[in-house]
């Protein structure tokens, strides 16, 4: 069975190739647009994701880490009375308007973290100390956001809501959605964006190693008011899921795949269906000598098959090669190993989807068309 389909395939090449080439086009428009969303849903919840505590308490109208309200700082003190809770460190993020000495003006997301711990930011330090951010006027900055920040680097001095300010730390990596992040210390961030000393953002929850994270969530928000208790990967993901809720992100996206699958298919299916039509007397002689339609269908999934192993392994290094180009501008993201089986799976799709096209030609064909003149 194999070397027949290997013999079909080879017979004729450029149809070969060409169902090749379409499967790895369509697989690679696939795997990149994967990868976007895998970086802006991860974009998404980022402050989250990087927090490193228990739980996060916010305003019980709050279901995205990106639009938080104002809640009172009382509430801390009432949050570490919890059975379970060891520390409440609270968390300022607010909007601020960093200028530069040429006049440019660029928007920033403060986000003012408790020392000495800074539970909640920053993260992924390349250049400074976490500690050099208790020197007065000292906040960090993001590799990738250089050119939004005029080439800030550690060292650079300018103002954010007219305060003066100087880069203590680099990060690379620490990004959020659609915001440029400038971490510092909780009473700096509160300073520069002018926020009562009795607000903050949210609290970040450090738990006790014997505690259950979902037993002290539900008491939290049993008995306290105007507030509510998530763990971090439901807040994560109730960010992610209420930003594309309200955005045309999820459906641009899965628009695009969905395209690039069906094109592919068509493409793929057109392909093979022409070269079955060109050897169409070569089958019906299969046919005439005993072959019955079940081998036919075997021997055209088999061209498929090869298919789509080569076409899948060409297009993951390519997959792999756009993610290592974008990540030198900051859009970083991983594939994990169920994405690359899905991928796979498609793959097997849109080549035995393509595979149909043919089948279906072969099977109404009669042996005995192959002796007509």
């Amino acid at each position: 069975m194999l070397r027949f389909a290997l013999r079909f395939i080879s017979y004729d090449k450029p149809k070969s190739i060409g169902v090749i080439l379409g499967i790895i086009i369509s697989v690679f428009l696939i795997g990149q647009q994967t990868g976007i969303f895998l970086f802006l849903t991860g974009a998404m919840s980022s402050l989250v994701d990087n927090s490193g505590d228990d739980l996060w308490v916010v305003d019980n109208r709050t279901t995205d880490v990106n639009a938080l309200g104002k809640i009172d700082i009382r509430i801390g003190h009432q949050l570490e009375s919890f059975p379970g809770v060891k520390k409440a460190y609270p968390l300022i993020i607010a909007a601020g308007s960093a200028k530069f000495k040429d006049g440019k003006s660029v928007p920033v997301q403060l986000v003012g973290s408790q020392p000495p711990h800074f539970i909640g930011g920053p993260w992924k330090i390349i250049d400074g100390n976490i500690t050099d951010l208790l020197e007065d006027g000292a906040i960090s900055v993001d590799y990738f956001e250089r050119e939004n920040l005029n080439n800030a680097k550690v060292g650079s001095v300018f103002e954010i809501n007219g305060s003066r300010v100087w880069v203590a730390v680099q990060t690379k990596g620490a990004r959020g959605f659609g915001a440029t992040y400038v971490f510092t210390t909780i009473s700096r961030a509160r300073a520069l964006a002018k926020i009562p000393r009795t607000k903050v953002s949210a609290y970040l929850i450090d738990l006790q190693e014997s505690a259950d994270p979902l037993k002290v969530r539900d008491r939290i928000n049993a008995h306290l008011f105007g507030v509510r208790a998530w763990t971090k990967k439901e807040f994560s993901r109730s960010t992610v899921s209420t930003i594309l809720s309200t955005s045309g992100i999820a459906f641009s996206i899965g628009t695009l795949i969905i395209f690039a699958a069906v094109s592919g298919m068509i493409i793929i299916g057109l392909t093979m269906y022409s070269a079955a039509v060109d050897r169409i007397k070569d089958y019906g002689t299969l046919k005439a000598i005993g072959a019955d339609n079940g081998y036919i269908r075997n021997l055209i999934l088999s061209q498929a098959l090869f298919f789509s192993l080569i076409g899948y392994s060409v297009a993951i290094v390519l997959i792999h090669g756009f993610r290592q180009a974008i990540a030198n501008n900051g859009i970083l993201f991983n594939y994990s190993l169920a994405i690359k089986i899905s991928f796979f799976i498609i793959t097997l799709l849109i080549s035995l989807g393509g595979a149909f096209f043919a089948m279906h030609r072969i099977a109404k064909l009669e042996p005995a068309s192959v002796f007509r003149t």
